[in-house]
This record gives C-alpha cells, sequence and structure tokens, in this order.
C-alpha cells in the first residue's frame, strides 16, 4: 500500500517554508490505518522488538503507540509535557533549536528491568526522540529501539539516537 499518498503535504505550516506531513489524512482511511499498524508491528516481530511497554510520545505517538502495544502484548506508557501527568513524575529539559523544553514520565510506572519501544509518528530532527531516550536511561530501562511512521531524512535525525533498530514506514 502507498502510506505517502494518503499523508497530506500541507506547505507553509505551522510557518512559512515548512511542509507540513499531516498523518490525518492517513489516520482517517480505515485500509491505510490498518496497514500502517500491522506493517510496524511485523516488522517489530521480524526485528525481535518485544518490548514490555511501549512508549509514545506526545500527543501522535500516542496514536500509533497503544494500538502497537496492543498487538505486541505490552503495555503503553505516555511521555508528556510537564504538567500534564497528575502523580510524581521524572522530568528531562533538553535543547531545541531556539530554547529548551521538558518531557515527562511517571516515576511508578517503569523500572530498571523494564524492555521499551519508543513510537512516535514522525522523526525529523531527532531531539524529542533522544529526550526520550535519555530519560528513560535515567529510570533505568533497555530502550530496544524506535518506531516511527514517518522519517525526514533530511533532517539527520536518525544521527542523534543510539544506535538501535530504527523502524520507519516512510521516507521524505
Amino acid at each position: 500500500m502507498d502510506l505517502k499518498a494518503l499523508i497530506r503535504d500541507i506547505p507553509d505550516f505551522p510557518k512559512s517554508g515548512i511542509m507540513f506531513r499531516d498523518i490525518t489524512t492517513l489516520l482517517s482511511n480505515q485500509k491505510g490505518l490498518h496497514y500502517a499498524i500491522d506493517t510496524l508491528c511485523e516488522k517489530c516481530q521480524y526485528q525481535d522488538l518485544l518490548p514490555d511497554y511501549v512508549v509514545g510520545m506526545e500527543s501522535r505517538g500516542f496514536l500509533f503507540g497503544v494500538p502497537l502495544a496492543y498487538q505486541l502484548g505490552a503495555g503503553f506508557v505516555p511521555v508528556r509535557k510537564p504538567g500534564k501527568l497528575p502523580a510524581a513524575v521524572h522530568q528531562i529539559e533538553y535543547d531545541l533549536e531556539y530554547g529548551t523544553d521538558k518531557l515527562e514520565i511517571h516515576q511508578d510506572v517503569l523500572a530498571d528491568h523494564h524492555k521499551v519501544l519508543i513510537v512516535d509518528d514522525l522523526i525529523a530532527t531527532g531531539g524529542t526522540a533522544k529526550a526520550t531516550v535519555d530519560l528513560l536511561e535515567k529510570v533505568g530501562c533497555k530502550v530496544l529501539g524506535f518506531v516511527f511512521v514517518i522519517e525526514l531524512k533530511a533532517l539527520k535525525g536518525r544521527q542523534k539516537l543510539p544506535d538501535l533498530p530504527i523502524v520507519t514506514l516512510v521516507d521524505y
């Protein structure tokens, strides 16, 4: 299936010069959504990426992470922006192109013996994925690899990530 045909390009969003890859059109297509989730699951199983938990980054990582966790027989754990999680959290600050941001994860969910798989809809510069790795390593988890529906190759985000398996479906 040609998933690129189901991903809408929106020029100059959120600002001039950016080509936004809109996955809402993929999500709304029944066959495309099923194909994307099933293919991600198959690739994870083929590469022996069988985690205890799938960790998805806010917010589009949730959309692919939950069904992937279900199919892989794993739990799902969200990584969120500050102030969104109701219990005690681990937090990490990371650098953006202009400034910094933070990510949080509940303290009482993951432990040092857990194997985790990181999922998001897209990898661009790799900053959020790298910060998530750092956060999970701070907790003591073993990161097995990464799953992204889309990779923006020109931004070289995978170069920021540790040498672990990376599953993608569509490259731009």
